[in-house]
């Protein structure tokens, strides 16, 4: 293996050949999908878009440039690369640059080989080492990315100009590797002619004094959409040097939604306590956040990120589960009653048009009952609940709360002609929690179809004819 090699002349005798970084990462490439392995775990809805557009860009040895509103997993994609890095590389022991052993791009590297020749001792580079990543801000320098004269080198002898003295930044420093920019038109215009030195000219320009740097660098940028046209806080000569531009998007279907938020929702185990979460209530999350995205009300030019739908979701089981805590329930469903407690969560992830006098509750009570609706109607056609509703004309009524026990809904619902083949169709047999759930789904869905009148008080609900 050349992984046991120590020095340059070893890693020659067992036949080591470098790749540039854009090789190394087509190679990986080819041979994960000959093996029919993952290439990009964790990555949901992107199958049939942006993964063969990346996967194009990659065979074709180009810097990419990700477009798209917030919480599109773009960070998420650029991290992934990692697995497209071979497991280890070598690199001159010591130098600031991951140097090459066969072609250090460092004086300090060059100076190295030239000293100890084959001698010249190497370390193995793992590839999670080999990833950088920066959020760009304004207030980002040229020190910060690309690099500056280091006072303390100076001191110690060095000339100003000479190559030693510099600190290099953490463009440089991730050299043959992926550097990922993200949010890149909030550079200062000056931040990005520096970008595009490195990538087109190989050079550095650090106090005037100029350092040819052949970096070996795949480079991955993000940005929003409207920043980065030739209008926007981009200057065209770095928008020109990408050579993929590529759009992502938001989950196109609920399904992936549904997907995305189980996968990454932070999951609480509590002793003695069993949540279950039907079908339909995590639908009724992914629905809200799709109908935000299509809201007047909400500014859809900053997006609404997954993140809506994570945080919701876990709020929804948090919810639950503090109402079998505080009834001494062991088993757990997230209800209807229970959807107010995804309006904080909601509410911290929009930007709305227009704000005050409750507006903002108004916006998310309306969007959680589209949510409802629009589930509801695709279970159930509410002309097919004549028995329930005329038990609600000839009197019946039902309460309903978030705090109300399951077996009162068991007990309701064991009263009302036609509801159980209602809940059957949801799967709700046997447990109370998941009947209770089921109940509120069915009531709420029929009022919003203008079939049962509702009365709200104390925290609890009323439904009637």
């Amino acid at each position: 293996m050349a992984h046991s090699a120590k020095t340059l002349g070893e890693l020659k005798a067992q036949g080591y050949k470098p790749l540039s970084v854009k090789e190394e990462l087509r190679k990986n490439l080819i041979e994960k999908i000959r093996n029919g392995n993952e290439i990009f775990p964790g990555i949901i809805g992107y199958e049939d878009t942006v993964i063969p557009q990346v996967e194009n860009a990659i065979m074709s040895g180009q810097d990419i440039v990700m477009l798209g509103e917030r919480g599109q997993a773009k960070t998420r994609l650029a991290r992934s690369l990692i697995n497209l890095l071979d497991e280890q590389i070598p690199v001159i022991r010591g130098s600031e640059l991951n140097d090459d052993p066969f072609n250090p791009v460092s004086a300090q590297g060059r100076q190295l080989v030239a000293e100890c020749g084959d001698d010249t001792p190497i370390d193995w580079l793992p590839r999670e080492a080999r990833y950088g990543e920066k959020l760009a801000t304004p207030d980002i320098t040229i020190a910060d990315l690309i690099g500056e004269v280091d006072p303390i080198k100076v001191a110690e002898g060095r000339y100003l100009s000479d190559e030693l003295t510099i600190h290099y930044g953490l463009v440089p420093r991730t050299n043959r590797g992926i550097f990922c920019l993200n949010e890149l038109p909030d550079l200062a215009e000056r931040i990005q002619v520096g970008m595009l030195n490195i990538m087109e000219e190989r050079d550095v320009q650090i106090r005037g004094y100029k350092v040819r740097l052949d970096l070996d660098l795949f480079v991955i940028a993000s940005a929003n959409p409207e920043d980065y046209t030739n209008r926007g806080r981009i200057i065209t000569p770095l928008k020109d040097r990408f050579g993929s531009e590529i759009r992502t998007h938001y989950p196109r279907t609920i399904q992936h939604e549904i997907d995305i938020m189980e996968r990454e929702s932070s999951q609480y185990i509590i002793e003695g306590y069993a949540v279950a979460v039907p079908a339909y209530m995590k639908e009724i999350i992914a629905e809200l956040t799709h109908l935000a995205r299509r809201s007047p009300d909400i500014n859809q030019r900053s997006g609404v990120s997954v993140r809506v739908s994570i945080a919701n979701y876990e709020n929804l089981i948090s919810h639950a589960l503090l109402r079998a805590v505080r009834l001494n329930e062991k088993q757990a469903a997230p209800r209807i009653s229970d959807l107010p407690s995804v309006v904080a969560s909601t509410l911290g992830k929009v930007e709305l048009e227009s704000s005050g006098d409750g507006r903002e509750e108004k916006v998310v009570d309306k969007l959680m009952q589209g949510a409802v609706l629009n589930v509801f109607n695709r279970y159930f056609n509410a002309g097919n609940f004549e028995d329930i509703v005329r038990g609600f004309e000839a009197g019946q009524r039902i309460e309903t709360g978030d705090l109300m026990p399951a077996m009162e809904y068991v007990k309701q619902a064991s009263s009302i002609e036609g509801l159980k083949n209602a809940l059957g169709k949801l799967n709700a047999h046997g447990n109370p929690a998941a009947i209770a759930s089921a109940v509120e789904f069915v009531l709420e869905g029929l009022h919003l179809n203008r079939r049962l009148n509702k009365d709200k008080a104390e925290g609890r609900a009323r439904y009637r004819r």
